[in-house]
Order: structure tokens, then C-alpha cells, then sequence
């Protein structure tokens, strides 16, 4: 039965990919992506040659359509996300919703996340965390949600971009000053670094930089209970 596949995608180094992502999207028909030209890097790294579809999130819910088709001609398709696994912080949860809802198989691959990367390499043994990925860029939004995210037993993990890194850290560095946070930047490329100080440290770290290259993925220690 044609199927869907779910295909993570290096989050940088175009090393960090499954020998079964490859293979399968040297196998199927057709490659559902984020951004073509992303993908197609990626394909041509690897010397493989599909046709490729674009299905972002502004035109998701329409292309899903358009690949219901082709599972219905008995063509198999991958869908690959810019960086990453589709569905997490990234578009990829219409279409799924869709082909399910169409009776067609949807197979997730295991592969690249900067949410287990921050994860493994921050030491944390608790039980629990909460991905909560990126913020709302507006303030009163941003501050309000951290604020709630901020008073949990959990720990927390986030998102976000060079260009708000400095606002959501002071944001952090306001309402909770000693908190502790890992910080990944640039995380499998050439200026890969994990930095982990208090809030209100970390504030003045970045404060300090010219710029921010990269996104940054951030973990933020869970609430002391008494």
C-alpha cells in the first residue's frame, strides 16, 4: 500500500543522517519538502535524484491534498522538513492528519532533534520536561507563558532565533535571575557550542557578543520545590 513516510533531516552537518532515511528516499516516488532547495542539497549530497514538492506551512493544508492523490495512484512519498524532524516546531502535522484521515499509513523514521541533543547533553535526570519550542515573539505573550512555564517542578526546553535570543534570555534573567540554563548554538556545525551558566549570567554573556550566528536551543532547570 502506497504509504507516507516521515523523514528527520540533519539539523547542520549533512553527516547526522540514517543509512534508512537514505535508503527509503532513494525508494520512494515522490519527496515532499519544507524548502525544495534545502532538500535538494541534501539529495544531491547523497547522489539522489527525485521529484520534489513543496509543503510549507503556508501551504500545507492544499498540497496535502495533492499527495492524498498520489497515494491514491500507488505512489509512495517522503515528507522532510527544513532541518530536523517534521511536526516538532517545524510544519508536517496537517499532512500527517490528512493522509491518516485518508486511511493511508504514515511511518515516522527516527532521526535528528535538537530537542534530544540539548537533552542528552544537559545532564538532567529528572522524569519529566516540557518542549515547548518557540515563543510567541510579541512580549506581554512571551513573558506571560515563561512566567508559567517558569513555575513548574519541570524543567523546559525552547526555541529560538539569533535575532531574540538577547530578549528572551533578559526576559528569563528578569523573573527568575538564578535559574540554570544549557545553551546550544550552531549545534552539529563548525561553531557548535553548549554554554550552561545562571539566567541573568547567561543575559549578560550574550549581551556581550556582536552577533548571534545559528539557532539556539535552550534548556531552562525546573523549579525547586521546598
Amino acid at each position: 500500500m502506497a504509504t507516507l513516510y516521515i523523514v528527520p533531516t540533519p539539523i547542520g552537518n549533512l553527516k547526522d543522517i540514517t543509512l534508512r532515511a537514505l535508503e527509503l528516499l532513494r525508494e520512494v516516488d515522490l519527496v515532499a519538502c519544507e524548502d525544495t532547495r534545502r532538500t535538494l542539497k541534501l539529495l544531491n549530497a547523497y547522489e539522489i535524484k527525485k521529484p520534489l514538492i513543496s509543503c510549507r506551512a503556508e501551504n500545507e493544508a492544499r498540497v496535502a491534498e495533492t499527495i492524498c492523490r498520489e497515494l491514491e495512484r500507488g505512489r509512495s512519498v517522503a515528507y522532510a522538513s527544513d532541518a530536523g524532524t517534521p511536526g516538532v516546531s517545524d510544519p508536517g502535522a496537517v499532512l500527517v492528519r490528512t493522509v491518516r484521515q485518508r486511511g493511508f499509513p504514515v511511518i515516522p523514521l527516527p532521526g535528528a532533534s535538537a530537542l534530544t541533543m540539548i537533552m542528552s547533553a544537559s545532564g538532567f535526570s529528572g522524569k519529566s520536561v516540557t518542549f515547548e519550542g518557540f515563543l510567541s515573539p510579541k512580549p506581554g505573550r512571551r513573558r506571560s507563558r515563561l512566567r508559567e512555564l517558569l513555575d513548574r517542578e519541570e524543567a523546559f526546553v525552547l526555541y529560538e532565533s539569533p535575532f531574540r535570543i538577547v530578549k528572551l534570555m533578559s526576559d528569563l534573567a528578569d523573573l527568575s535571575p538564578e535559574r540554570t540554563v544549557l545553551v546550544g548554538r550552531e549545534m552539529t556545525k563548525l561553531h557548535e557550542e553548549f554554554r550552561e551558566s545562571t539566567a541573568e549570567s547567561m543575559k549578560q554573556e550574550l549581551e556581550g557578543r556582536n552577533g548571534q550566528l545559528g539557532e539556539f536551543t535552550v534548556l531552562v532547570s525546573g523549579k525547586k520545590m521546598a
